[in-house]
């Protein structure tokens, strides 16, 4: 799995025209999934999500984690991010698991960042989707569970 975490003061999702997540102060999330990836791999992502501490504390250093800082999660699936560019100018998405071990997978790393007790706004697997977020900092991180 591969992640990039922007840290956001609000991000939204719509769809043909109707919202289908959206989030306050936390992160942007886009998610890809690996064929190699598995449950426990989308667990132990969330789980780093979920603590990573790059939020500012009242000295303004980023030591604070999504769980103190109370935040939410608006998670996009996003295939692209195991693009392969490096031969012609048409990237290849081999290296990107099938849609349907991509989509419970998806929904697996929802359902644990959820168990962290996050709120957790989503988009809607597989739909040309529109995103409209404001970057804190900005930040921005690529995780990789491999």
């Amino acid at each position: 799995m591969r992640a990039v975490l922007q840290r956001v003061t609000r991000a939204t999702c719509t769809v043909e025209g109707r919202v289908t997540g959206e989030t306050g102060p936390g992160f942007l999330v886009l998610l890809g999934v690996a064929p190699g990836d598995t449950p426990e791999t989308a667990r132990t992502l969330a789980a780093k999500i979920a603590r990573l501490r790059v939020f500012g504390d009242e000295a303004g250093k980023m030591n604070r984690s999504l769980l103190d800082l109370g935040g939410g999660i608006l998670s996009i699936s996003q295939f692209t991010l195991y693009a392969d560019t490096r031969r012609g100018n048409r990237p290849s998405f081999t290296d990107a698991a099938p849609p349907d071990q991509a989509r419970a997978l998806y929904a697996e790393f929802n359902a644990a960042l959820r168990a962290h007790s996050l709120p957790v706004g989503e988009g809607v697997f597989g739909a040309h989707m529109t995103l409209d977020l404001t970057n804190d900092g900005p930040v921005t991180l690529i995780l990789d569970a491999e």
